[in-house]
């Protein structure tokens, strides 16, 4: 008597959302079950369950960025399973897209997949017409129900209704409602008051750090704890664009009245937007000098602390004048920084004349053709020198681009101190100079 081969069974189950879950008997729990039981009426069959549990509880089926289906499909790929039983094929995937991927993997590995309530064999064409169809109808479902939410937000948004996230400072959410924080609120209102008065950024930021305030610290959903950080230049601009503190809420670039107190006046808050659109933090002349001037350290030049330097412009009487600006004295202020800018001309000619010196230095070069010459095909040394220190004749000709790449090349890092600067070479940089400089000049020889 023929017997009968076994049919290896995973059970998979999904909830989109992780309500319920800490039950003793869950939504997974009573799919799992239905399946369980469809599978012990198929003993006759060969079908067993496999011990290992495949629950996705807390995940969208529009994805397959979940753990147990992961785990699943990582196992059909090993041969350990011969079908896939779901209560219903929605629970698998609600997208066609990643289902089409899946039922191309099925086949691979030929691993059919049974639902409890919907019967259909999917090794035959009729069996795939109904997936499709199912399959149609579950991605409308919920892209549907994705509308409904958005709608919903959209239409809450416009009664002024606060719709959860993180609230502004001076904000704390009770009940669902944006509530104020009498001691935050009192920062916010000092901020508007002081820059509406005098506005000086830097001197408001500099004092703010000097007494510790913050950032809004907040506790999510999920009991995650995201602690404030020290105020900064960029998000006083934050607050002084969040139209939140005067009682507005804005959805999609439109503004609607409020449920929540505004904590600043309208005529508090119409002085700070005054002085902000006066105000020319990057002007015409600024953005007109990024095309005409190089900026041939850009990435590569820091202050002690490991602060990047960034390349910044400004003009005085119809002349651009370029410069390397501290990072720490944009965001924070002047007084954060022992040197806050530097002269862009100034300590590019350094850089570059110590950069010259090497390539003029026969010793040093021919130290990097040495090294070459030890990993690939043999080249003249006189010749490799040669070529090393036309770039130092023809740098005054090349294009700022091909100065950039070469400074580069030979440059890791510049760091400015006080005292001056120092220089860290790249380990290889030369003998990567060299066969670029090697490269082209073969091409010319075998044309």
């Amino acid at each position: 008597m023929a017997t009968t081969p076994k049919v290896l069974c995973a059970i998979y189950t999904r909830k989109s959302t992780e309500e319920g879950l800490d039950q003793n008997f869950n939504s997974l729990d009573a799919q799992h079950d239905a399946c369980a039981n469809y599978i012990a009426s198929q003993k006759s069959e060969g079908w067993v369950t496999l011990k290992d549990r495949y629950d996705d509880g807390g995940f969208s089926g529009g994805t397959l960025e979940r753990p147990a289906i992961k785990r699943l499909l990582e196992d059909v790929r090993k041969g350990l399973v011969n079908t896939i039983v779901v209560y219903k094929i929605d629970r698998l995937s609600r997208s066609l897209a990643d289902f089409a991927k899946l039922v191309e993997l099925f086949d691979q590995h030929k691993v059919t997949f049974v639902s409890v309530t919907q019967s259909f064999n999917t090794t035959t064409s009729m069996g795939r017409l109904t997936l499709n169809i199912l399959l149609s109808f579950a991605q409308f479902e919920r892209e549907l129900s994705g509308e409904r939410v958005r709608d919903k937000i959209a239409a809450s948004r416009k009664r002024g209704i606060w719709m959860g996230g993180m609230p502004a400072l001076g904000y704390d959410v009770v009940e669902r409602k944006l509530v104020p924080n009498p001691k935050e609120a009192a920062i916010v209102q000092e901020i508007f008051a002081r820059f509406a008065a005098t506005p000086s950024m830097a001197t408001i930021v500099k004092d703010l750090r000097k007494r510790g305030v913050t950032s809004k610290s907040w506790t999510t959903a999920k009991g995650v704890v995201r602690e404030g950080k020290l105020i900064t230049k960029g998000l006083v601009y934050k607050i002084f664009s969040n139209p939140v503190y005067i009682g507005i809420a804005a959805y999609k670039g439109q503004h609607f009245p409020g449920e929540h107190d505004g904590i600043i006046t309208q005529e508090l808050w119409d002085t700070v937007q005054m002085h902000l659109k006066n105000g020319t933090p990057m002007n015409k002349a600024r953005l007109a000098g990024r095309g005409s001037a190089p900026s041939l350290l850009r990435g590569i030049i820091f202050s002690e602390q490991g602060r990047a330097f960034t390349p910044g412009w400004t003009r005085k009487q119809h002349k651009t004048y370029r410069y390397y600006i501290n990072t720490d004295s944009i965001k924070i202020g002047k007084e954060s920084c022992d040197i806050c800018r530097i002269p862009a001309g100034e300590i590019e000619q350094v850089v570059v004349e110590k950069m010259r010196g090497i390539l003029r230095s026969p010793e040093v070069l021919a130290h990097a053709v040495r090294e070459v010459n030890a990993q690939r095909p043999k080249v003249e040394e006189t010749k490799a020198i040669s070529a090393l220190q036309s770039v130092d004749a023809v740098w005054d000709e090349l294009f700022p681009a091909e100065q950039a790449k070469v400074l580069h090349t030979l440059v890791e890092r510049i760091t400015v101190r006080k005292d001056g600067i120092s220089i860290k070479w790249h380990d290889k940089g030369l003998n990567k100079l060299l066969r670029d400089t090697l490269e082209p000049q073969k091409e010319l020889e075998a044309a």
